[in-house]
């Protein structure tokens, strides 16, 4: 059997100190986005209690969980370059930025891919879908739900930069480009699929945007930045887009390939609409016989998955993965970092590339 995930190293176990650390300033992050919301929620109810819905929105899907990969990246990300845990709240302010963004992502996409599941629970759209036609209202209840999302993501937005606002000033030109990448990235995501575009190396492309950049790469940059490490610009680049690469595969793998209960929204929904993801790209590249079923949709997702399977596609991205993640370790390896928080990023990103499988 092919062992796709590399080994894990024993000093990848922080500290006690350093794993407190860690875990108060992302209880504080959580801290944050609750009090946020609520004194949001306490201000819109109390001027009219149907103006709160947008803001119930985006608190509906922080708190219903998620991984909180961002917010950790970031929080990682300045504590492995030297900041410390207490009297400083900027980390803290600029994790919560990140995942309230994230929320607006979220919401945006489920709207966009027509997704009707996030989190095992309905998405922003298809909740409020239901309460027009509940409540028997004027109009199309469908587009009465979209309105209620485009706009719960817009404000999700605005609060992002409202709580990026109490960071230092030394960060706003990165967060600025995270948003212009994940803002350009998603557009270039709809246009690839509006052109059915079978270019693989757009693929790629936008699965950094999206994904390397955005997940990973930015966050664990922006926490540098907080501890005013400017230093690791360049290995958390390389280590930040090969490991978004891996994270953005799996998820295709998922999927492709994964059921509803392990992801938490419709599984195959890219897959069954022959989108251009990173793995098709990928796949292309290995199987001009891929290119042909795409391109024709006269064959259904399950001759695609078959194909991917019976060619060894499947395990070939596997292993791609696991070589993606070696790569993003290794540009950590002359770092100036403490070996237990290059061992903790080690674990992070096998965490994030071989989860859920």
């Amino acid at each position: 059997m092919t062992a796709h995930a590399p080994v894990e190293q024993d000093d990848s176990r922080l500290s006690t100190a350093q794993r407190e650390a860690f875990e108060h300033l992302m209880a504080a992050t959580e801290r944050r986005l609750r009090d946020f919301l609520s004194d949001e929620l306490a201000t819109w109810t109390g001027t009219d209690p149907r103006a709160g819905t947008p803001v119930e929105a985006i608190a509906r899907l922080v708190e219903s969980g998620g991984k909180r990969l961002r917010p950790a990246f970031c929080v990682a990300g300045y504590l492995a370059g030297g900041g410390g845990p207490e009297g400083y709240d900027g980390v803290v302010s600029a994790a919560a930025a990140l995942e309230t963004l994230h929320a607006c992502a979220l919401i945006h996409d489920d709207v966009m891919d027509q997704s009707d599941q996030r989190r095992g629970e309905p998405t922003a759209h298809v909740h409020h879908t239901g309460v027009h036609r509940r409540h028997g209202w004027h109009g199309d209840p469908e587009r009465y739900g979209e309105n209620v999302a485009i706009l719960a993501g817009d404000l999700a937005l605005i609060y992002s930069d409202r709580l990026m606002a109490d960071a230092p000033a030394a960060v706003l030109g990165l967060w600025s480009e995270l948003r212009s990448e994940l803002i350009i990235g998603q557009y270039m995501d709809v246009l690839a699929a509006a052109e059915f575009s079978a270019d693989p190396q757009l693929a790629r492309w936008i699965a950094v945007a999206k994904s390397g950049h955005y997940t990973i790469h930015r966050p664990l940059a922006l926490g540098a930045r907080l501890a005013g490490r400017t230093d690791l610009a360049a290995p958390f680049q390389e280590y930040g887009i090969t490991v978004g690469e891996a994270f953005q595969l799996r998820d295709d793998l998922m999927d492709a390939f994964g059921t509803s209960e392990a992801s938490g929204k419709p599984a195959g929904l890219d897959f069954d609409r022959h989108k251009m993801t990173l793995l098709m790209g990928l796949a292309m590249e290995r199987d001009p016989r891929v290119r042909e079923l795409f391109l024709d949709p006269s064959y259904g997702p399950e001759a695609l998955r078959a194909l991917l399977v019976d060619n060894g596609v499947r395990d070939d991205v596997e292993d791609h993965i696991g070589q993606l993640v070696q790569k993003g370790c290794e540009a950590l390896a002359e770092a100036s970092l403490d070996d237990r928080w290059r061992g903790e990023l080690r674990a992070m990103a096998h965490g994030v590339a071989f989860r859920d499988r």
